[in-house]
């Protein structure tokens, strides 16, 4: 599992994110606080607090590299 910090502050960036995830077989959860949802939701990311980074839990073995190349756009430091 590898977790990064990531930053979803408008709809569209929400909706092109869950389009990019869904592209991938693996799981990914986000952690904001307390509450962990699917990051496939939409409405669960929603839920959240997104006027700040929130963190993205990536449970990807084999294609690592790839689901990081497609999750650069919203990768924060």
């Amino acid at each position: 599992m590898k977790t990064v910090k990531i930053s979803l502050n408008s709809i569209d960036k929400v909706k092109a994110f869950v389009n990019e995830i869904t592209k991938f077989d693996s799981d990914f959860d986000l952690v904001s606080g307390r509450y962990v949802i699917d990051a496939k939701s939409i409405m669960g990311i929603f839920s959240l607090d997104l006027s700040k980074p929130i963190d993205l839990n990536v449970h990807a073995q084999d294609n690592l590299d790839d689901v990081l190349a497609a999750l650069a756009p919203y990768i924060v430091e």
